[in-house]
């Protein structure tokens, strides 16, 4: 049962009790990744010493060292009693209750509610055990998704707490079999997966495992047999991955690049992706994580080693083009992995690009061209793998698949080209892609290089779909889908920003991230201190702390379309301008250009718009709050009917206004 194997000790309390402290600690060490140092084992003695002082003549079942994939770490404890799970975190020797590690056991518990499914509906209490801390008060905080405010307790009165615990929560029971046999569906962002991969785990410990979904392991396994088979026979092969929103393509790629990702052999891969802010996220996240681990295992490892060594595993595919063009050598890399590879430039942008910012005349190649050719450079077998999306195109220039086919078809015969068994049904394809690629030479069909199932969380699913008929303006549709979307997702509404950033701050517990994002056409949201047209370092944004005034938990800085596409939030506030405003029963796309509105008649730019829209309300995993300004009658670019009519239309396919001060509001 897979939720067993994820603590190192599992039993009931009884059974616990009885066996000796010798006994647990073999089945700790045994299972502990890393090498047992003696302030572990003396930490694990103190925990048991605590956990036998507190539990006697206790039913239930207790977990030490289970895992939280979401997070990549572990929880010390967790007891299941008949009416609720307790989380514990212990802090030996420690004399205070840190904020820090009041939030990380908070983490623990809204990972274990959000992702766990047979906590979904239980009640949850996270405890901070800091051993020498003076005595707290309990107070059992209940919100209403079952989850209590974090509880303090020290070795004196764990036991108390625990009682009292018991006897004030009352809530469904708990099967501790069922709850050990559970599905976990930890839907990690793609920052916790890169990391959980980059450790070395598995991607099935971290990606949705449903009975008859479709896995990306087995995506995974299907890629890894084609590049096998294109080393052992000396051939290039080419895939291409379609799937679903939020499939996990992208997962895949990077389990791919990790599995094959090896800096020591002349034989491995990277990651390629055109989506800097992702690119720059993702390195800062990866190298951080790595000092961090040698930190914990006692070795010291530079930030600028750290960086070196992510370099080589993910890099900006522009990147991978210019160092490309200054050498006709082959690169080092055999399998190249490429992100959204149906974004890649056509030739007209590639040829724009290349003469106005590199002043190379006369660029003849696409960007799916340039790209294949310098794979093509190798003396025997190399593999790209293109991920394949749709639905947030949000640039000029994107070339497509009918491009990749095209150059495969004509110039490059002698590849291996593998694609979906049901790609004509999967993926919008015209009549000259399809022309070319059913014209392809060596073209091989794979039922698994198609993902049919999301591997995000229940909701976001939903949610997909809610926004989906929002922008095509199906009220009935969305109405029918926010009823279903509400219960687990609050979204609301709100005129004043002050009120939104309010709303934020009150819904985030623990670590949850939060922040501003909006259109990079609203640029008419200055008046209320949202400059979308200011820079911001997506890696400071995404990934600082509270304490840091350029991270998005400040309310500061707002990000675009650009910054956080193939990123999420756990709660967002999405600030929508006039740009794209409702009026006659549809949308009006426009953009501002000097000291005035214009309306949008570009077709492809219209779409541009509407996806960007797209990405912003899809942003969140936890919920989400639409900043709608008042309009100004006195300002003739804010008046008053550019947002009225929009606020309107979003008010009548059910979304709540939200209401101050009120938490139901706050929390659906």
């Amino acid at each position: 049962m897979p939720s067993i194997a994820r603590a190192y000790y599992h039993s009931s309390i009884g059974e616990f009790l009885s066996n000796s402290d010798e006994e647990v600690l073999g089945h700790l060490s045994r299972k502990s990744e890393l090498a047992l140092e003696q302030s572990q084992r003396n930490a694990w003695l103190t925990e048991l010493e605590v956990l036998r002082e507190s539990l006697h003549g206790m039913d239930g079942y207790i977990l030490l060292e289970y895992a939280i994939p979401g997070m990549g770490r572990r929880a010390d404890v967790i007891l299941l009693f008949r009416r609720v799970v307790i989380v514990v975190e212990f802090k030996v020797g420690e004399g205070r209750y840190a904020a820090h590690a009041l939030d990380q056991v908070l983490d623990y518990a809204l990972d274990l509610k959000n992702f766990q499914r047979q906590s979904h509906g239980k009640v949850i209490v996270p405890v901070l055990l800091a051993t020498d801390a003076p005595c707290r008060q309990l107070q059992l905080e209940l919100y209403p998704d079952g989850l209590t405010g974090p509880i303090c307790a020290n070795r004196g009165n764990f036991r108390d707490a625990l009682l009292q615990i018991k006897d004030d929560v009352v809530g469904p029971d708990v099967d501790p079999v069922t709850w050990l046999d559970s599905v976990y569906c930890p839907t990690p962002t793609i920052v916790e997966a890169a990391q959980a991969l980059y450790r070395g785990h598995d991607v099935t410990e971290i990606s949705r495992s449903e009975a008859g979904a479709e896995n990306p392991s087995r995506t995974s396994e299907t890629i890894s047999q084609i590049i096998a088979d294109s080393r052992a026979t000396g051939t290039k092969s080419i895939c291409f991955v379609t799937g679903v929103l939020g499939a996990g393509k992208t997962l895949a790629g990077l389990n791919i690049a990790n599995s094959w990702h090896d800096p020591d052999s002349n034989e491995h891969a990277i990651f390629l992706s055109g989506n800097g802010p992702l690119v720059s996220v993702l390195r800062e996240a990866l190298a951080r994580d790595d000092v961090e681990r040698a930190k914990a295992a006692g070795e010291t490892l530079r930030k600028t080693t750290a960086e070196m060594r992510v370099r080589a595993f993910i890099q900006n595919v522009h990147h991978f083009r210019d160092d490309s063009m200054a050498s006709s050598a082959a690169p080092v890399d055999r399998v190249a992995i490429f992100d959204e590879a149906q974004r890649a430039w056509d030739l007209k942008q590639t040829a724009a690009f290349m003469k106005s910012r590199k002043g190379i005349s006369n660029f003849d190649m696409s960007e799916p061209e340039f790209l294949i050719s310098v794979m093509d450079r190798h003396d025997g077998w190399a593999t790209i793998i293109c991920l394949i999306g749709g639905g947030q195109e949000i640039n000029t220039g994107e070339a497509g698949l009918a491009e990749w086919f095209r150059v495969l078809r004509a110039s490059y015969p002698g590849w291996v080209v593998c694609v979906s068994s049901d790609l004509d049904e999967t993926v919008h394809i015209d009549e000259d892609t399809y022309d070319n690629l059913t014209n392809i030479r060596r073209l091989e069909r794979e039922s698994n290089l198609h993902l049919a199932a999301s591997v995000r969380s229940y909701r976001a699913e939903a949610v997909s779909s809610f926004i989906e008929a929002l922008l095509d303006c199906d009220v009935e549709r969305a109405r029918d889908l926010l009823a279903q979307v509400l219960p687990t997702f609050p979204i609301n509404l709100t005129r004043n920003i002050e009120d939104a950033k309010g709303w934020l701050r009150h819904v985030a517990r623990g670590s949850e991230r939060y922040g501003l994002i909006a259109s990079s056409e609203a640029q008419r949201l200055r008046p209320f201190g949202l400059n979308v047209k200011a820079d911001i370092d997506p890696r400071h944004w995404f990934l600082n702390d509270k304490s840091d005034v350029r991270s998005s938990y400040y309310l500061e800085d707002v990000a675009t379309e650009f910054q956080i596409q193939g990123l999420e939030l756990d709660w967002t506030c999405v600030a929508w301008d006039s740009d794209l405003r409702f009026e006659h029963g549809d949308w009006g796309y426009f953009q501002f250009r000097g000291s005035r509105w214009q309306s949008i008649k570009s077709e492809e730019n219209r779409r541009y718009l509407k996806n960007a829209y797209r990405v912003l309300l899809t942003r969140s995993r936890q919920g989400m709050i639409v900043f709608v300004p008042e309009g100004d009658s006195e300002d003739h670019t804010r008046p008053k009917e550019f947002y009225d009519n929009t606020w309107a239309y979003l008010k009548s396919v059910g979304i709540p206004e939200l209401n101050a001060g009120s938490e139901a509001a706050a929390r659906g």
